[in-house]
């Protein structure tokens, strides 16, 4: 096979792989929209007897008593849940502060049970939480791995013995007869006990696939179930308090409560809705009215999820007003020390949160424009004026709406725009509700939401447009589910009255139909038109490819703000990631699904942010995972506010020139090889473009010379390669005997030779016996006779890893491969050669989006140096 035909078969592979992970992104969206749209429609028909007016009222009617037991059954319960975390750490054997555990427990629930997705799930925030006291990655998701486990343990075994006892229960949805319900629920029930109870007390483990699960102790294990015993029942008993007369038992109950969580969470709809709701209608009696069910339902979400949801948001703001300082610090006094740099890394998640609930309020908003007046006021029909405020109410809020749910987004993206255009729709959206049937509930639920989201407004300060990269299949999913769930909606209140052309013209005070409509058809048009002007928008390239326009481009900006690694860029191996401004830029190239940066972004400090974030996005609209190969220090904080996890790969070498010289005892076995190197012969220059086109023929002979002895192919990505289009930027530093050229070496070098690095070094082999250590000490001394700064040689892999109790797998890891890892390369002795001059040791670090493995980024990076699976055989 012609190398034209293997390159054609890799592209071919590449993209073949592109469609299959665009595949996998889109067919689970497919799935949930598809899931969710089904149990929207069993809810309808189920609800279709059911007269909006009356669950409205009977919501209304509710006694305080049974709101009351129903908010003590969510403390309970929210307590037990707790208790998930505390048990998960006692299986762990970490120890934390009880204050820490509960406030992980509470806020990873709050804001993972409501919003259900996994960029905040409960083990998102777990995260920034428990690593703030000292866990690692690995023993928090180690946490969130037994706490689902331990739900989904618990919830079967109460379902199912629950069951047992009262197979009629879901008499309703199984299709066989209840004596074989129950002795299948009893037979699941005591299987499971008794797996779990053996595996616990021998110490065995259970191997599904590659995944291993180790038992916890007897005392844990049980500890546990009763914790989940009391959780489910709380939450069970939260809504068994709001239903009406005819509903059955609680034990009953209980077995139609866990059916109904364990469907709605395989369903994988966020928050089960419409899947959990229709389970439990399936199952309640005809002696149940169906609209005081509906409204116990709808109470339930209400309070056992929303309420806590409000709270978790509201405690994080009022603790980050704590730490702001000011009259809210000298009213409630300062952060408690244990608390304080646990809360400082909660803020970190507060654009996610305030993007969903931006959100959830967006969907309220445009749900309260779709509802009938019912409110107890008087409005005389025939006012005409009371009429246009009505209207004008309900299409403000349905724009307004769509508004808040279109800018969302632009929350979680921490652009400075979406927070201040999200706080003046709030704050329109309450005169909208007072102007909409004077709707004093919904207008005080706006202006405190603003209220809550305003001492977050520090989080936001990026600058960058609020659509950017926003069309992907998860948008048209949301916009699809908010359509359909919004006309079930309209029908939902609006079908005791019946369809009629003219209700679109009808124009009174009383006319709640005909203004619903009109709401409803406003903001679908206006989600429809916003969404077809993105796709007909040309994309703007920030990416280029590495074009002579563009490296001439990327040459002038390293020129002004770069350093000398930066002009791998130059390579033509690497794409261009340009700011808006192309004032600064990021070199990178894409292997699988990584889109692996290399080095810091290059160009002025105020660009970067804006560049690192753009980038971001992009590759996760690519579906792909951005990656940060080989970054300094510089940048570090941003990384960490971006949710990348750092992890050390190595040091770089960089001698500083003015305090570099051969004098002294510690160089004397140096200096006398460098010597006798010179008395043999060897000769020494730099070479300054442009370069003739005889040197680089002779340049050619060495390195191909070289590459041979090496029984591989040109690396690339990371390294320079030999290619005179490449070669025509640096100075070549060679070395001679007698004319003849013996090796050479390029020299990357910024701010007219201040600072420097060394790129590529070959040699004829036969003369390998310490041509590197004499070039190092030429290419030294030029540079410091020069009144350069500092000399970088490179970096050297793995080296200052430590291994110490309690770090990281993967420094462990490394550190192993640096120590033993001779089999695969010379770690230990590349570091042993360049400390021999002394130079200053700066770490650099691997950055992965936070849950990544490693491994799985170097993976793809080590696949981009070598130039594919082949490149690394060879080596």
């Amino acid at each position: 096979m012609t190398r034209p035909d293997r390159v054609a078969v890799h592209e071919a592979g590449r993209d073949a792989g592109g469609r299959l992970a665009r595949l996998r992104n889109i067919v689970p969206v497919l799935l949930g929209v598809g899931l969710f749209a089904l149990g929207v429609y069993a809810l309808a028909r189920m609800l279709h007897p059911v007269r909006a007016a009356d669950v409205i009222a009977n919501v209304r009617a509710t006694p305080w008593s049974h709101l009351a037991a129903a908010f003590l059954a969510t403390v309970v319960g929210y307590l037990a849940l707790i208790g998930y975390d505390w048990t998960g750490l006692r299986y762990l054997g970490k120890r934390v502060p009880m204050r820490i555990v509960a406030l992980g427990g509470f806020l990873g629930y709050s804001f993972g049970n409501t919003i259900g997705i996994s960029i905040v799930s409960g083990g998102a925030v777990r995260y920034r939480i428990y690593s703030a006291v000292g866990l690692n990655a690995f023993e928090i998701a180690a946490v969130s791995t037994y706490i689902a486990l331990a739900f989904g343990f618990g919830i079967t075994v109460i379902g199912l013995s629950a069951l047992a006892l009262y197979p009629h229960a879901l008499a309703n949805i199984l299709p066989w007869p209840a004596g074989l319900t129950r002795i299948i629920a009893g037979a699941g029930a005591v299987a499971s006990v008794a797996l779990a109870t053996w595996m616990a007390i021998s110490g065995k483990s259970l191997r599904v696939r590659s995944v291993e699960i180790n038992a916890p102790s007897p005392g844990i294990l049980y500890g546990q179930l009763l914790l989940t015993v009391i959780d489910t029942a709380a939450a069970a008993l939260v809504l068994y308090v709001l239903l009406p007369q005819g509903a059955p038992g609680f034990v009953p109950f209980l077995a139609i409560f866990a059916a109904a969580l364990m469907a709605g969470i395989l369903s994988h709809v966020p928050g089960g809705v419409g899947v959990f709701e229709s389970v439990i209608i399936a199952s309640m009696s005809q002696a149940a009215p169906l609209d005081q069910v509906a409204a116990a339902l709808l109470l339930y979400r209400l309070i056992y999820y929303l309420v806590p949801f409000a709270l978790a948001l509201s405690f994080v703001a009022l603790n980050e007003a704590r730490l702001a300082g000011g009259l809210v610090t000298r009213l409630l006094g300062d952060v408690p020390e244990q608390l304080r740099p646990v809360m400082r890394t909660i803020t970190s998640i507060v654009p996610t949160i305030s993007g969903a609930a931006s959100l959830g309020l967006g969907i309220y908003l445009l749900l309260m424009s779709l509802m009938p007046s019912v409110r107890p006021h008087q409005i005389d029909p025939n006012d005409l004026l009371a009429a246009i405020i009505l209207e004008s109410g309900a299409l403000l809020s349905a724009a307004l709406g769509v508004v808040l749910i279109l800018v969302s987004q632009g929350l979680i993206r921490r652009i400075s725009g979406a927070f201040w255009l999200i706080e003046a729709t709030l704050f329109a959206g309450a005169i909208a509700s007072i102007l909409n049937g004077l709707d004093i509930e919904s207008a005080a639920l706006l202006v405190g939401a603003s209220v809550v989201l305003w001492p977050f407004r520090g989080e936001f300060y990026r600058s960058a447009k609020l659509t950017q990269n926003l069309l992907s299949p998860g948008w048209f999913a949301l916009v699809a589910g908010i359509i359909l769930g919004s006309t079930a909606f309209l029908f939902f209140m609006h079908e005791a009255t019946p369809y009629s052309s003219d209700l679109w013209i009808r124009f009174a005070s009383d006319q709640n139909t005909p203004r619903a409509l009109r709401a409803a058809l406003l903001a679908s048009a206006l989600l429809t038109f916003f969404t077809i002007y993105l796709a007909l928008q040309p994309a703007r390239a920030h990416s280029r490819q590495p074009d002579p326009a563009a490296l001439e481009r990327a040459h002038a900006i390293i020129e002004r703000h770069g350093s000398p690694d930066s002009l791998l860029a130059l390579s033509g191996d690497k794409a261009l990631f340009f700011s808006d401004s192309e004032d600064a830029f990021i070199m990178y190239a894409i292997q699988g699904r990584s889109w692996v940066a290399y080095g810091d972004p290059v160009g002025p400090a105020e660009s970067v942010r804006d560049l690192a974030w753009a980038f971001f996005d992009a590759a996760y609209a690519a579906n792909g995972r951005p990656v940060i190969y080989e970054v300094s220090e510089r940048h570090l904080p941003l990384w960490i506010e971006m949710g990348f996890t750092l992890h050390k790969i190595g040091e770089e070498a960089v001698v500083r020139l003015p305090e570099f010289s051969l004098a002294g005892k510690k160089f004397r076995t140096m200096r006398a090889a460098h010597n006798k190197a010179l008395k043999s012969g060897l000769e020494f220059s730099v070479l300054h473009p442009p370069h003739a086109s005889g040197l680089l023929d002779e340049l050619r002979v060495v390195s191909d010379a070289w590459l041979a002895q090496k029984k591989g192919q040109e690396k690339g990505f990371s390294v320079g390669r030999f290619d005179p289009a490449y070669l025509k930027y640096f100075p070549v530093a060679v070395v001679r005997r007698e004319g003849r050229l013996l090796a050479f070496a390029t020299v990357l070098e910024v701010e007219q030779g201040m600072r420097a690095a060394v790129d590529l070094m070959r040699y004829l082999p036969e003369e390998a016996d310490g041509m590197m250590e004499f070039l190092f000490i030429e290419l030294l001394e030029h540079y410091r006779d020069r009144g350069g700064r500092e000399f970088s040689l490179g970096v050297a892999p793995l080296a200052g890893l430590e291994a110490r109790h309690g770090t990281r797998f993967w420094n462990r890891f490394g550190a192993l491969m640096f120590r033993h890892g001779g089999a695969f390369y010379n770690f230990e002795g590349l570091r042993a050669f360049k400390k021999k001059f002394r130079p200053e040791w700066r770490p650099r670090f691997l950055a992965v989006p936070g849950g990544t493995p490693p491994l799985v980024a170097l993976k793809d990076i080590a696949l981009l140096i070598a130039g594919g699976a082949r490149g690394l055989v060879g080596k």
